[in-house]
């Protein structure tokens, strides 16, 4: 008997392309992975390591000098279950309410008017309100203890020459203090919102002031259906990102109260550090950490989808 070969079929031109474009779509892939490799590293150190590391933490009694054991959700139940949470749940949620919507009036009011053109010097005045903004947090809290120290500040001696008022201690009285850390965060935030909105308002085509100004709409009607509706990509982005950042405020309240004056200023953010550094309950303090991420997601999850359907209401 003779040995038959098979002849291999011939490739037609067709089965070459998507051949090519399999090599092609495997060395873009290995190229792509190449280049994010790096950051990809980063973030598994610092952020995928740690989150999934703190999850575990959350489950166990581990303290910080010690290793514990594992108790199940024992800590989130203790957690909701503790009147302090409650109360530092309640001043992180006020603070958030009110800053978030404070800085972005403020610097929407000042990027409006620093947006005109008549103003002479305006790059010196857009300067020194973005200047707060540059400044750590932690000097600006400091600075901002002294001047309103109810002995040594310049704002309670004012106060006091000018208007008579005695022995202010804004950071000391239980029904002030939580408002002055955020006019203080405001003051020292502001600047970097302005900025961004003035980005987005020299986005906006001023041929539509010009166009609305002859149709004899006044200064308002030009806000409402030009200006905000021109902004809304740079309110979403503000907002959100205020909310996220007040969520975890702490070196303020660490600095100027360090919580007081009896809890009235401890956020859940300040609790985790007394819980972890001060008590070195670990496990507790993780469990924290997550309820404060939920906060924050279920607070960005909120916001994505109201954008998202007000951008289909504009499509449709």
């Amino acid at each position: 008997m003779s040995a038959t070969t098979e002849i291999p079929a011939a490739q037609g031109p067709g089965q070459e392309i998507k051949e090519n474009k399999k090599t092609l779509s495997r060395r873009n892939i290995r190229i792509g992975l190449g280049f994010v490799a790096p950051a990809l590293i980063v973030l598994s150190i610092f952020v995928f390591y740690p989150t999934v590391k703190t999850l575990f933490t959350s489950l166990t009694t581990d303290r910080i000098n010690r290793k514990g054991h594992f108790v199940g959700l024992h800590n989130y139940v203790e957690l909701f279950t503790n009147a302090d949470f409650w109360t530092d749940f309640r001043n992180t949620v006020v603070y958030a309410v009110v800053y978030a919507p404070l800085v972005v009036i403020v610097a929407l009011a000042f990027a409006m008017l620093l947006n005109r053109k008549d103003i002479k010097g305006v790059g010196f005045f857009r300067t020194c309100l973005f200047m707060p903004y540059i400044i750590s947090l932690t000097v600006a809290s400091i600075a901002w203890s002294f001047l309103l120290s109810p002995s040594l500040g310049l704002i309670p001696y004012w106060a006091k020459k000018f208007f008579g008022v005695q022995h202010m201690d804004l950071l000391g009285s239980k029904s002030t203090a939580l408002a002055t850390i955020i006019l203080i965060t405001v003051w020292k935030n502001f600047g970097y919102f302005m900025v961004i909105f003035l980005a987005g308002l020299q986005g906006i085509n001023p041929d539509l002031y010009e166009a609305a100004s002859l149709d004899g709409a006044n200064a308002w009607q030009r806000f409402v259906h030009i200006t905000l509706p021109g902004l809304l990509p740079t309110f979403n982005y503000v907002v959100i990102f205020g909310l996220i950042g007040s969520f975890q405020v702490f070196d303020q309240v660490f600095i100027l109260t360090s919580g007081g004056p009896d809890r009235a200023t401890e956020t859940i953010v300040y609790r985790i550090y007394t819980e972890a550094f001060g008590n070195g309950k670990m496990g507790y303090a993780s469990a924290l950490s997550y309820v404060l991420l939920i906060m924050t997601l279920i607070i960005g999850v909120i916001q994505l989808v109201w954008n998202n359907k007000h951008e289909k209401e504009e499509i449709g």
